[in-house]
């Protein structure tokens, strides 16, 4: 069956349809018939699409039927080449317009006899009564709709794999509907393959469901290419039968906001529940569908591969969990490999577990109804954004990624501000193509390293390691991508090392690393690269010297002390274009007077670093080294006890970030000498005792953070000069008083701190009228100690 659907919703459909096409602008006589067949090859593809993706294996009578349609389609094809041959006034035209009115004849009889809806009802597990088979077969050149929720899913031995972790997601959906009755508009949403149509359908046959709408449920499938008129039609026949009282209506599959709204006029004074990827409907009553807990995952996969629900005596137990936890829980992804693992041996299992954790398919099926079908979902990006979603396959399998970290290689990689690339992230948590971690603060212009993550599913992952690498040969690739880590590089960038390679972006996932253990690489077009290792010492690789247009640099050590790196910042000498540099879990590289300036470097984030040899207690000026510094975070650093004041000498910093510094004691004393900042964060650092007095000079500052500063008992006294400062947080700040200067910050409009401190800023409240005094409920986190 597979290859046959997959030709219907490839290759010959979409080339038949280019050929069609070209007819129609060309040859007059055969203009008609081919706009015709366009229309209606147009409208089954949504639907054999469908039977591509379901997973399901059709009877040997239903794939024989397909393939005298696919038959068809391909005399179509060759017709139309043969047309397309001809001069453009040649006689034969005469013979190929009657051939085409034939084919048109077959074709139509074909999408209006019962066999498509058949095919389809089979894949859907569907059995439906003969005046609605009469009924959707009398909609001329309609799209192939499931049909109403007064169907029955048939007693197959495959009904238990369609309801294994349905239970959570049907009684929250079900509390949704009977809690808000006065809501017209819910919503399903989650990733590709999660299960969200395997739910709806089991909601529309759910008794409490049928029984709060009287029996009057109606499921549509909308589809990517819908067709509106016909779904219209359906719904006014549905809503307007005579009948007053509530109904439900299931709209599955809708792809946009647009179609959304077309049909939703035609549904007032119902109930509508929308099941789409992206997120359609009101946050607070819609359903995201969650992944499948790791008993749920075991379950499914079992049924699909042995057809009971745990494996076999004695089959190797620890090899299905691996196939069951690379899988991540995802619906799709789980009934796909088990169908194609069915009845393997032990040996075919392993080699399973090893591609997979390359983020490899494992076989054509495996590629075709798992990739094909979520990549679906990216082709509606438009194209920076889909560009955007495939970077995302440079970072670590399993770990959050900062939002700060993922948005700034962004705006490098592509040009973009920070705003738009912010906006990119809403628009793909919103297709479900990644999430953002839950965190009350997301969404202030002022979040720092730690305050926001994103994560995303390992099968999306996957994907974008997939597109990045599939058919393109390995020079070539614009992403050149360790999956994980290994211990050394790939065999196939060796083979290829003496010819340049491509990339742009370039990721590495290796442990400890010595200078025999790099090969040369010629990688001059590289504009991000992002080293991961675990070791306590780690030779950075030659090559970065030669990358001469490098404008990202990440350095994570993911051991568990920080390692210390040869080469230092001498091997940076030739990175003049070095715009962002991200060190995690190392010795910062020791400064001198001969280390290079860099003087586009507009970034240093500094994460679990020993930094005190650089930006600690030392004399030597580091604003020469750093002349363009915008955006300077030192966090959880824990030997910097002072910070280097020549750090006051950098004019153009525009945010400052000591954050979760436990030993620091003060700031430096000519922080005024700072006329570009804008933020100062000084979060968590529990020795710090004072703010020096001449930040009360700086023109720009617009936010000072010093929440968790618990030594510091007083703000400077003339705190009420900085006429920009909108902003203050300072929870866990234990405050005597607040200085009366304060009632001068005429641009203050929100204020977060304890409750014991609010009283004080209610009397500065008086004079500052549109002030938020905001006391947040406890809130301690340890998303840091994940990494």
């Amino acid at each position: 069956m597979t290859s046959f659907i997959d030709l219907f919703a490839g290759d010959i459909t979409t080339h038949l349809i280019k050929l069609l096409v070209m007819v129609a602008n060309t040859v007059y006589s055969c203009k008609g018939i081919a706009e015709r067949l366009v229309t209606m090859i147009k409208d089954v593809q949504p639907t054999i699409r469908e039977i591509q993706y379901s997973g399901v294996e059709l009877s040997n009578h239903r794939q024989t039927q397909l393939r005298v349609f696919f038959e068809i389609l391909e005399k179509s094809r060759k017709l139309c080449e043969k047309v397309l041959r001809c001069h453009r006034w040649n006689p034969k035209h005469v013979y190929h317009a009657n051939k085409m009115k034939d084919l048109e004849k077959k074709i139509s009889r074909f999408l209006h006899s019962q066999i498509l809806l058949s095919v389809f009802a089979e894949v859907c597990q569907l059995r439906v009564n003969g005046d609605r088979i009469e009924r959707l077969l009398s909609e001329k050149n309609g799209s192939l709709l499931l049909p109403e929720a007064t169907m029955e899913i048939e007693t197959v031995s495959d009904q238990a794999v369609q309801v294994v972790g349905l239970d959570l997601g049907k009684r929250k959906v079900k509390e949704m509907l009977f809690k808000f009755t006065d809501t017209n508009l819910f919503g399903i949403s989650g990733m590709s393959g999660s299960g969200k149509t395997t739910l709806a359908i089991e909601l529309s046959r759910d008794d409490d469901v049928r029984g709060l709408f009287k029996n009057k449920v109606l499921f549509l499938t909308v589809s990517r290419s819908p067709n509106i008129e016909n779904l219209e039609s359906r719904i006014r026949e549905f809503v307007n039968d005579g009948v007053q009282q509530r109904k439900l209506v299931i709209l599955d599959d809708v792809w946009t906001r647009e179609s959304l709204d077309k049909l939703l006029s035609r549904i007032r004074g119902s109930t509508t529940l929308v099941v789409s990827q992206s997120k359609l409907a009101d946050p607070r009553i819609t359903y995201n569908v969650e992944m499948l807990k790791e008993d749920e995952a075991m379950t499914l996969l079992c049924l699909c591969a042995f057809e009971q629900e745990s494996p076999p005596s004695p089959f190797n137990k620890d090899l299905v969990k691996k196939v069951v936890d690379e899988c991540k829980g995802l619906p799709l992804s789980l009934k796909v490999l088990g169908a194609s693992l069915k009845y393997k041996p032990e040996r075919y299992w392993e080699g399973v577990v090893k591609r997979l954790s390359r983020g490899e398919a494992i076989d054509e099926t495996h590629e075709s109804r798992v990739f094909t079908h979520i990549q679906e979902s990216l082709e509606n990006l438009e194209p920076r954004i889909k560009n955007c979603f495939l970077d995302m396959g440079v970072f670590s399998e399993d770990k959050k990624i900062p939002l700060d970290l993922l948005t700034n290689v962004w705006v490098e990689r592509h040009d973009i501000d920070e705003e738009t690339a912010f906006s990119f992230v809403l628009r793909l948590a919103d297709k479900n193509l990644l999430t953002i971690v839950n965190n009350p603060r997301f969404g202030d212009v002022h979040i720092g390293y730690y305050d926001v993550f994103v994560t995303q599913h390992d099968v999306l992952r996957d994907l974008a390691l997939h597109l990045s690498s599939n058919r393109v040969e390995v020079n070539r690739r614009e992403r050149l991508l360790m999956p994980k880590t290994e211990p050394v590089l790939p065999r196939e960038w060796e083979r290829n090392k003496d010819e340049p390679f491509d990339a742009k972006i370039v990721s590495l996932h290796t442990g400890d690393m010595d200078e025999m253990d790099w090969f040369d690489m010629d990688l001059p077009k590289v504009e991000v690269l992002i080293l991961n290792f675990s070791s306590d010492k780690y030779v950075l690789p030659p090559f970065i010297s030669k990358m001469v247009n490098l404008r990202v640099l990440v350095i994570i050590n993911n051991g568990m002390t920080p390692a210390h790196l040869q080469y230092g910042f001498s091997i940076f000498a030739n990175l003049t274009n070095l715009r962002s540099l991200w060190l995690k879990r190392v010795h910062v590289p020791e400064l001198s007077s001969n280390t290079i300036p860099l003087k586009n470097l507009h970034k240093i984030h500094l994460i679990l670093c020993k930094v005190n040899n650089s930006f600690g207690q030392t004399t030597f000026d580091i604003s020469h080294i750093f002349p363009s510094l915008s955006d300077l975070t030192i966090d959880h650093c824990d030997d910097l006890v002072e910070l280097n004041s020549t750090i006051s000498g950098m004019t153009s910093l525009k945010s400052l970030n000591i954050t979760n510094c436990s030993r620091i004691t003060q700031l430096p004393k000519d922080l005024s000498n700072l006329q570009s900042l804008e933020r100062l964060r000084l979060y968590a650092c529990p020795e710090l005792t004072s703010l020096p007095d001449n930040i009360c000079e700086l023109p720009c500052l617009r936010y000072v953070d010093i929440s968790q500063c618990i030594s510091l008992i007083s703000l400077p006294g003339k705190i009420g000069k900085l006429r920009t400062l909108e902003k203050i947080d300072m929870r866990g700040c234990s405050l005597f008083d607040l200085p009366s200067s304060l009632a001068g910050l005429e641009s203050l409009r929100h204020v977060i701190c304890d409750e014991n401190v609010s009283s004080m800023w209610e009397n500065i409240r008086k004079v500052v009228p549109e002030l938020c005094i905001e006391i947040p409920e406890k809130n301690f986190t340890v998303d840091w100690l994940d990494d």
